[in-house]
């Protein structure tokens, strides 16, 4: 079969010739069609789970999913996920089936997924197996559901924020009846669990279209992120912004690089916004109060520390100056480290791109200096930590300065001194003003 991967042939060769019907289908034929090399290949066959085993006794196996007829095979350290085909039963918890029952039909095994485009097989001659039209949508660019679609949200309300992850990784519209359905059925997405919701909105945010889906889904969104809910209408002062908070953050998380903190920050670093207006346009202090409730939205996402951690200090720090007053930016350096400001940057630049453009554009020239100003000090590799200092405590004995406290405390003066510029991080001047120091010091101790 042209286009799949060597692994995969073999396991759907292996099933063939054990009399089995086996099928690549899903995700992996419709990158195929799309033009995208699939990053994996999962199979559906008509083989019952111990079928499976016996077919593929002598290879290394995973029966992790095996209950509900996965099986995941080993070829040369590639996994190749195959499902017996199946249909599946109630779901009463909204979230996974109650049961699920094996077929020997593919059209059983179809019927049961979420989209058309998702409904794609590769068939025994090479040609695509099509039932409920994803070829025409994937070529017209429509999100749609197999069946009704009232009744594939009502199955897993997760389906819902996968579908605004399709439309925004591959530019498609989600057809109208489908996007009904989703309105309908968000209050099922407090059914699922903090862990699938964060997956998915990790999807949704890092990819490239995330800004129009954005935009045009706000009560979806806000439903996965209910802090954003009072962003949406909230106006903002003419003179810095064109957009309400919510058109503002949404621009603004398509704005920065795809990486999930950084869109994180860019979605959520205005949310303390509603709970600080004062009617007269001013926000004042929203940077601490959205990085508190940005902390809790994100705890409650089950997101990990580290994660929480990175995106609430940006938030806090989103309004940070950003000088390029030479002393100012050595401070900054010393006090936040060259990666926080880095990203800070790519924060404040997005913020910028999503504000009324006149402003917009003075400040991205003000961001321009202070790139060009960091890098510049960069590449004189300034000395902003006591790491990176000329002496040592070690020196500081040598020249008989006590052991103890003082020590730490003439370090921290000559790091000072540094960063301000007052003196040359060179070892001779460094010693010399820590032996003035202990002369001041022994000086007033004696009055």
């Amino acid at each position: 079969m042209q286009g799949i991967s060597p692994q995969a042939a073999r396991a759907v060769q292996m099933l063939r010739d054990a009399g089995f019907r086996a099928v690549p289908v899903g995700g992996c034929v419709r990158d195929l069609l799309r033009g995208v090399v699939p990053h994996d290949w999962d199979l559906a066959t008509s083989a019952f789970p111990d079928e499976m085993k016996r077919v593929f006794a002598g290879e290394r196996i995973l029966e992790t999913g095996l209950r509900h007829g996965t099986l995941t095979v080993l070829f040369d350290s590639v996994p190749v996920e195959i499902t017996t085909f199946r249909s599946d039963g109630a779901y009463s918890d909204g979230r996974r089936p109650d049961a699920v029952a094996f077929s020997r039909r593919l059209e059983d095994d179809l019927a049961r997924r979420d989209f058309t485009i998702n409904s794609l097989c590769l068939g025994e001659d090479g040609g695509i197996i099509d039932l409920f039209g994803g070829r025409e949508d994937l070529e017209r660019g429509i999100i749609r559901c197999i069946g009704d679609p009232w009744e594939r949200f009502g199955e897993d309300a997760l389906r819902i924020l996968r579908a605004l992850r399709f439309a925004a990784a591959f530019g498609f519209v989600i057809e109208e009846q489908t996007a009904r359905a989703m309105r309908d059925q968000l209050p099922r997405l407090r059914l699922l669990a903090p862990e699938r919701v964060q997956a998915e909105m990790r999807g949704l945010l890092c990819a490239p279209d995330v800004t129009r889906v954005l935009l045009g889904y706000p009560e979806t969104v806000c439903a996965a992120f209910p802090v954003l809910s009072g962003c949406v209408g909230l106006a903002q002062p003419p003179q810095y912004h064109c957009y309400d908070v919510y058109g503002h953050v949404a621009r603004a998380t398509g704005e920065i690089l795809p990486r999930f903190p950084l869109r994180l920050a860019a979605l959520l670093h205005d949310v303390g916004k509603p709970c600080c207006a004062d009617g007269q346009g001013h926000f004042y202090g929203h940077e601490a109060r959205g990085a508190a409730l940005c902390g809790e939205t994100l705890a409650a996402l089950r997101c990990s520390a580290a994660l929480q951690q990175q995106v609430t200090r940006l938030v806090r720090l989103h309004h940070l100056p950003l000088c390029a007053e030479r002393v100012r930016l050595r401070r900054l350096l010393a006090r936040y480290g060259e990666p926080l400001l880095r990203d800070l940057l790519l924060l404040q630049r997005a913020d910028a791109a999503a504000q009324a453009p006149a402003f917009g554009a003075q400040r991205m020239r003000q961001l321009d200096q202070f790139e060009a100003a960091l890098d510049g000090m960069i590449a004189e590799c300034p000395a902003v930590g006591l790491s990176q200092l000329a002496v040592r405590g070690g020196d500081l004995l040598a020249i008989g300065l006590p052991r103890g406290r003082e020590i730490g405390e003439t370090l921290r003066f000559l790091l000072r001194e540094v960063i301000d510029e007052r003196l040359p991080n060179e070892r001779g001047a460094l010693l010399a003003a820590a032996q003035e120091q202990q002369k001041k010091r022994r000086g007033g101790m004696a009055k």
